[in-house]
Formats: structure tokens, sequence, C-alpha cells
């Protein structure tokens, strides 16, 4: 697979193939958004890694998927109204706390992190620690809010990699069936999964228009490997997953895996 032009856009994208996101570290084990889940992947080869991002009533940032604690851990509660004293103590899985995502870019310094917002008063504590950090070459933001990703455009300039919202996302879409749509904004990337209510989002048009506009495609989250091959045949940029051995290994034996 050739490089798309996105690749010389921003030096987030410096990968020499396809992308292997290890998403929330690989889900798949059960100890998603952990410090250990990351330290797994890491340690299997992985470079990319994706999480999320909420901010407690205290201003600190945690890196975890759902608003609430209930799904993963052994507390309730939103994170939104806890303190991070609350959020430290709910243990994912019964055994691993939830990690500040300073934390984890401190901890693992060479990856590259894909990072969801998953809410809005999470966006300039998450700009601000990545100033401090100088990390503006190792975080990609993203949001399905297209004004939270216009507005960390805004705030964070050329120095940040985003990807598109929901509606760039419709608009090359729409532009890869020659339907003339607005795609405005500064994205490195788009994020996508396969298909959205059963409409298919990735086939080689829309790879197509994306590649024009230097945008590299991103595909979540992809579990099987025979998707994963057929996905990588089309030429989409990177791959998301929950099961990171299996991806591992189809990009091994397409020697795809740097």
């Amino acid at each position: 697979m050739t490089a798309s032009p996105a690749s010389a856009r921003h030096p987030y994208l410096d990968h020499p193939g396809p992308l292997p996101f290890a998403h929330r570290g690989g889900a798949a084990g059960g100890r998603e958004n952990t410090a250990a889940a990351f330290a797994e992947a890491v340690a299997a080869g992985y470079r990319y890694l994706e999480t999320d991002v909420h901010l407690t009533a205290d201003g600190v940032l945690a890196a975890f998927h759902d608003p609430t604690l209930d799904r993963v851990t052994d507390r309730a509660g939103r994170i939104a109204d806890l303190p991070w004293s609350e959020v430290a103590r709910a243990r994912v899985a019964g055994s691993e706390p939830v990690p500040r995502f300073e934390e984890l870019l401190e901890r693992f310094p060479e990856a590259r992190w894909n990072v969801d917002v998953k809410a809005e008063p999470a966006l300039v504590p998450l700009l601000e620690l990545i100033e401090r950090a100088g990390a503006w070459d190792r975080v990609c933001v993203g949001s399905f809010s297209e004004s939270r990703v216009a507005r960390a455009q805004r705030l964070g300039g050329p120095r940040l990699a985003t990807s598109y919202g929901v509606r760039g996302v419709l608009g090359l879409r729409l532009r890869s069936w020659g339907l003339p749509a607005p795609v405005r904004g500064s994205a490195v990337c788009v994020q996508v999964p396969e298909a959205q209510y059963g409409i298919p989002v990735v086939d080689r048009r829309f790879l197509r228009a994306a590649h024009a506009r230097g945008l590299q495609v991103h595909v979540w989250t992809v579990n099987d490997p025979r998707r994963m091959a057929t996905l990588l045949d089309l030429g989409v940029d990177g791959i998301m997953t929950d099961h990171i051995g299996t991806l591992r290994e189809v990009l091994r034996d397409r020697g795809q895996w740097a």
C-alpha cells in the first residue's frame, strides 16, 4: 500500500505502513483503558494506542470511556460529579485502577495516542496537558461532536492532529458519491466504522475521496481477521482493534507489521 498524502502533513502519522491501533489498549482482554492494558499492547509492539478522556469534578483527566464508572468497575457514579480521589478508588475488572491521562503520557513516552474527548469540559484541560508535555506530535484528538472537533482545531492550531467529526465524515461520503457537500476543517484523518446504519462507509470511492484531500482513513473497531484483510486490501491507512494479537498476526502475515 502506498502512503496517502496525509503522512507528510503531521508527525503523528509518521508510521511506514498501515497504523495498528490498540483500541482502549485492547479491550478484549477485559481491562480496557488501564495502564496494564496499554503496557500489554506496547509490549506486543503497538505504537498507536486509543483511549478516551473525561474530566473529574476537580479537574483531573481520567482515561475512561463511559460517563459513569458502573459498567467496568466495582464502583458507580458519573465521573464528572466525582473528585479524582473517588475515581482513583475504582477498579476495572476488579483489580486495575483508572489511570490519569497525564500518567499514561509519561509512562509510555514512545506511544502515539488517539484520544476521543467524551465531554466538552475535558477539551481545554487536554490541550493544556498536551502543551505542558510537549506532546503535539504524539496526540490525535477526535470526537463525535463536530463543534468539539472544530474548537480543538481552533485552539490547537496546526500543531494539533485531529480527525473529522460526524458531519465532516458525512460530507466526505457524499463527495465520494459525486454529490456537492462541504468538508471543512484541518483534520489529518477520518476515523470511521465500516458501515453506519446499514450504509457502507468505507469503500474504494471513500478512500479515493479522503486520500485526494490528504486524509488518512482509520477504521474502527475491527476484530475479525477476514475483515481486517479485506480493509487492508482496499488500502485503509489504519485499523483499530480490541484483539491486538489478531491484528498483529494479520499484518505480520502480509509483511505490514512495522
